[in-house]
C-alpha cells in the first residue's frame, strides 16, 4: 500500500518486487536517494551554482570590455568622418593596427597551446563553422588581401604626402586576415573548457576588432558613394541641395597618374567583399565566444549533404533573376546621372525589375510556409548559439531596409511634387518589407525543423520508456496495455531487463495510435496533397530554397556596387532634408546589404538540410 501511494518501499520489499515482477505500473518503484537524478530534475546543487558564478562574471566582464573598445573605435571613426580638430586618419589607423596586433598575439598563443595539447579530447560544436561558411569566408578573405595589395600600391603612388600608417595598415590587415582565416578553419567549432576567463577576453576582443574593421570599410565605401550621389543630384534637377564633396584625395601628384586612377577606382569595387568578410568573421568568433564553457549534449548534428537532383526549376528561375540583375545594374550605372530623362528611366527600370522579383520571392516563401503548416512537423527547440545567432541576425539586419522603406513611404505621402518614378517607389518599398518578413518566417522555421530521419527515430524510441532502469511500454503506463509487440522479450531484450516490463492485458493498436499522436509524431501523409507526398515535397522545398538563394544574391549585387535608388531619386532629401536622410541611409544600408548575404547563407543551409 505504501508503494502504491508513492512512498519508498523497504529494501526487502523492493528486492522481492524486482525479482517477482508485478502486474501494474505501481511495481516500478521510485529511484533510491543514492541513485543519480535525471537531467530533468529541478533540484540544483549548491556547488554547481558556485561554479557558474565565475563563468557568468567572466562573460559579463569580457562583454563590457568589448563594448568599451567598440565605442572608442566608433568615436574615432566619427571624429575622422566629421573632420574633428586634432583627429586625423593616421590616429584611426594606429588604433585599428594596435587592435589587430593584440588579436594576432592572442591567436598565436591559442594556436600554440592547442597544438601542444592536441592529443587531448576536445568538445566540438557541430553546428558552428560549417564547411561552406569557412569556404565563403576564405573567398572573401582572398579578395580582402587583393584589396590590401591595391592599398599598398596606392600608398606607394602617393607616398610623398601620406603618413607611414597608411602603408603599415594594409600590410597588418593582410597578415591579420591570413592568420584569422587559418584560425577559423581550425578552431571555429571549439568549445573551450580551460583558461575560460582569458579566452573570453581574447575572443571578444577579436569580435569587436572585426566589427570596427567592418565599420571602417563601411565608412570609406559610404564616403565614395556619397560623393557620386551628390554629383548625380544635379542631373535630376535638385539644384537646391548642397553638392560640396567630401574629398579625401591626397594633395600631391601620383606617378604614374593612369595607374593611380585605376587603383583608386578598383579599391571601391572590392570594398563590398571586404565588408562581408569582416562581418562573417565577427559572427563566427561570436559563436566561439558563446560556446566557451558550454555544456553540450551527446547528440551530433546531422551533416549537410548537397544534392542537385530535382531542382532544375528553382535553379533556372534563380539564374534568370541573377542575369537580369546584372543587366539592370549595368544599364542603371550607365544611365544614372547622364541626364534627367535617362536618370528617371533608369529609376523606373530598377523599380519594375525589383517589384517583379520581390513578388516572386514572396510567393515562393508563402508556398514553403504553407507546406510546413500542412505538414505540422515538430520543431527542434534545443538551445544552440549558432542557430540563435542566425535568427537574430535575420530579424536585426532586416530592420535596416525596413527603416529606409518607411522613410520612402512617408516621403512619398508627404511630398508636394511627385515625379513619375515616385509611384513605382511606393509598391517597391512596401514589397521590401513584406518579402523580408515572409522570408524570415520561412528560414527560421526551416532551420528549427527536425531532420526526417531524426524525428522518426525519436518517435520509435518513445514507444518504450525506462523506469528506474527497467523498460516500460509508455502506452501501458497510460492505459494499462500489453507492450509485448513493442518491446519483445527473450533474445531481443537485454538480460538485465528481462522480467522487469510492467505488463497488463488490454493494450491494443488504438492505444498505440493515441500514444503516437500524443508524442507529436509525424502525421499521416494523407494530410498532404498527392503531388506533395513522399519525395516530391522535398523537391518542391529544395526548388524554393534554391530560387530564394539565387534571388538574395541577385538583390545583394545592386546596393553593393552602387545601384542605390534611395540615394538617387532625391525625393527623400527634399522631405527630410539632405543630411538627415543621408545619415539614415548610411546607417541602414550596410545592414540591408548584409541581410541579403546572410539570408543567402541561411538558405543554402536550409537547402542542404531538406
Amino acid at each position: 500500500m505504501l508503494e502504491g501511494l508513492g512512498l519508498p518501499a523497504s529494501p526487502p520489499a523492493a528486492a522481492s518486487t524486482s525479482v517477482a515482477g508485478s502486474s501494474g505500473p505501481a511495481a516500478c518503484s521510485p529511484p533510491s536517494p543514492s541513485a543519480p537524478r535525471s537531467p530533468e530534475s529541478p533540484v540544483p546543487r549548491r556547488g554547481g551554482v558556485r561554479a557558474s558564478v565565475p563563468q557568468k562574471l567572466a562573460e559579463t566582464l569580457s562583454s563590457q570590455y568589448g563594448l568599451i573598445v567598440f565605442v572608442a573605435g566608433l568615436l574615432l571613426l566619427l571624429a575622422w568622418a566629421v573632420h574633428a580638430a586634432g583627429v586625423g586618419k593616421s590616429d584611426l589607423l594606429c588604433f585599428l593596427t594596435a587592435l589587430m596586433l593584440l588579436q594576432l598575439l592572442w591567436m598565436l598563443w591559442y594556436v600554440g597551446r592547442s597544438s601542444a595539447h592536441r592529443r587531448l579530447f576536445r568538445l566540438k560544436d557541430t553546428h558552428a563553422g560549417a564547411g561552406w561558411l569557412r569556404g565563403s569566408i576564405t573567398l572573401f578573405a582572398v579578395i580582402t588581401i587583393v584589396l590590401g595589395c591595391l592599398k599598398i600600391g596606392y600608398f606607394i603612388g602617393f607616398s610623398e604626402c601620406l603618413s607611414a600608417t597608411e602603408g603599415v595598415f594594409p600590410v597588418m590587415h593582410a597578415v591579420h586576415t591570413l592568420l584569422q582565416v587559418y584560425f577559423l578553419w581550425g578552431h571555429a567549432k571549439d568549445i573551450i573548457q580551460s583558461f575560460k576567463t582569458l579566452e573570453r577576453f581574447g575572443v571578444i576582443h577579436s569580435v569587436f576588432t572585426n566589427l570596427l574593421l567592418w565599420a571602417n570599410g563601411v565608412l570609406n565605401e559610404s564616403k565614395h558613394q556619397l560623393n557620386e550621389h551628390k554629383e548625380r543630384l544635379i542631373t535630376l534637377g535638385f539644384g537646391n541641395i548642397t553638392t560640396v564633396l567630401d574629398d579625401h584625395t591626397p594633395q600631391c601628384n601620383c606617378t604614374p597618374p593612369t595607374l593611380c586612377t585605376a587603383i583608386s577606382h578598383g579599391i571601391y569595387y572590392l570594398y563590398p567583399f571586404n565588408i562581408e568578410y569582416q562581418i562573417l568573421a565577427s559572427t563566427m568568433l561570436y559563436v566561439l565566444w558563446k560556446n566557451i564553457g558550454r555544456k553540450v549534449d551527446s547528440h551530433q548534428h546531422q551533416k549537410m549533404q548537397f544534392k542537385s537532383d530535382g531542382v532544375m526549376v528553382g535553379t533556372v528561375l534563380g539564374l534568370t533573376a541573377l542575369a537580369a540583375t546584372i543587366a539592370v545594374v549595368v544599364v542603371y550605372l550607365i544611365h544614372i546621372g547622364r541626364s534627367k530623362t535617362k536618370s528617371e528611366s533608369a529609376l523606373i527600370m530598377f523599380y519594375l525589375y525589383a517589384i517583379t522579383l520581390l513578388m516572386l520571392m514572396g510567393a515562393a516563401g508563402l508556398a514553403g510556409i504553407r507546406i510546413y503548416r500542412i505538414e505540422e512537423k515538430s520543431l527542434d527547440e534545443s538551445k544552440n548559439p549558432a542557430r540563435k545567432l542566425d535568427s537574430d541576425l535575420l530579424v536585426g539586419t532586416a530592420s535596416g531596409s525596413w527603416l529606409i522603406s518607411w522613410g520612402s513611404i512617408l516621403a512619398i505621402l508627404c511630398a508636394e511634387d511627385h515625379p513619375r518614378y515616385t509611384w513605382y517607389n511606393l509598391p517597391y518599398s512596401i514589397l521590401v518589407m513584406v518579402e523580408k518578413y515572409i522570408q524570415n518566417l520561412f528560414i527560421i522555421e526551416s532551420i528549427h525543423r527536425e531532420p526526417e530521419k531524426l524525428s522518426e527515430d525519436i518517435r520509435t524510441l518513445r514507444v518504450v520508456t525506462v523506469c528506474n532502469g527497467k523498460p516500460v511500454a509508455s502506452s501501458c503506463l497510460k492505459s494499462g496495455g500489453v507492450a509485448g509487440d513493442v518491446a519483445p522479450r527473450g533474445r531481443d531484450m537485454p538480460p538485465a531487463a528481462e522480467g522487469n516490463v510492467c505488463m497488463r492485458e488490454g493494450c491494443g493498436k488504438e492505444e498505440e495510435k493515441q500514444e503516437e499522436s500524443s508524442w507529436g509524431g509525424s502525421p499521416s501523409p494523407v494530410r498532404l496533397p498527392r503531388f506533395l507526398q513522399g519525395n516530391a515535397k522535398r523537391k518542391v522545398l529544395r526548388n524554393i530554397a534554391a530560387f530564394l538563394f539565387l534571388c538574395n544574391i541577385s538583390l545583394w549585387i545592386p546596393p553593393a556596387f552602387g545601384c542605390r535608388p534611395e540615394y538617387d531619386n532625391g525625393l527623400e532629401e527634399i522631405v527630410f532634408g539632405f543630411e538627415p536622410w543621408i545619415i539614415v541611409v548610411n546607417l541602414a544600408m550596410p545592414f540591408s546589404i548584409f541581410y541579403r548575404m546572410h539570408a543567402a547563407a541561411s538558405l543554402f543551409e536550409v537547402y542542404c538540410n531538406i
